[in-house]
């Protein structure tokens, strides 16, 4: 694979962790950069990580895999978009304080639900003539940049639609599950 088709393809590998990434900082009381750069590096940890397991996987048992990845990712990222719209939809929500930050264990999740994709395309790597070490670095390299951006343009959104934000992002990560469950079916 050429140098320009894995940087197309660590790109490509993270714009659903952008599209997270925004529904996350919008719910941020104004999120700091090194706030955004925390969220980053979480997923971008896990993004590069998933491609090596996916490889691994293809190894020895591509089709069992393949066959439940977008499953997965599905359950995931709609069981923490519904948290978050029940969340947004609370009595009281409207004059609630945003948090200064979300817990690294919700942040965890949608790194994983959203990097699903990336072992599934870590499965297919296994089968082409590809430096995996490499392709997941960039992978998690351009998944910490977009979602470090992701953040902090969330913040802007999240400044216009003030309580409502907790909704559109609970919104954007089921999205972003049904896409993959459907593109993958």
């Amino acid at each position: 694979m050429n140098p320009v088709a894995l940087l197309l393809l660590a790109f490509a590998m993270s714009t659903d962790a952008f599209a997270a990434a925004i529904g996350k900082g919008a719910t941020l009381r104004n999120p700091r950069f090194f706030d955004a750069l925390r969220m980053g590096l979480i997923f971008g940890t896990i993004e590069a990580i998933t491609p090596l397991i996916g490889w691994l996987i293809g190894r020895t048992a591509s089709s069992y895999v393949e066959a439940w990845a977008h499953w997965i990712a599905f359950f995931l990222l709609v069981g923490l978009g519904a948290h978050m719209i029940h969340e947004g939809l609370k009595p009281g929500s409207e004059g609630a304080e945003k948090p200064t930050r979300h817990s690294p264990l919700k942040v965890c999740l949608t790194a994983i639900g959203t990097s699903i994709d990336a072992l599934a395309v870590g499965v297919g790597l296994a089968f082409i003539n590809v430096n995996i070490w490499i392709a997941a670095g960039l992978i998690g390299a351009a998944t910490t940049v977009m979602v470090t951006m992701g953040v902090l343009l969330g913040r802007t959104i999240g400044t216009l639609l003030g309580h409502r934000a907790e909704i559109f992002g609970g919104l954007t990560l089921a999205g972003i599950g049904a896409w993959i469950l459907v593109v993958n079916l």
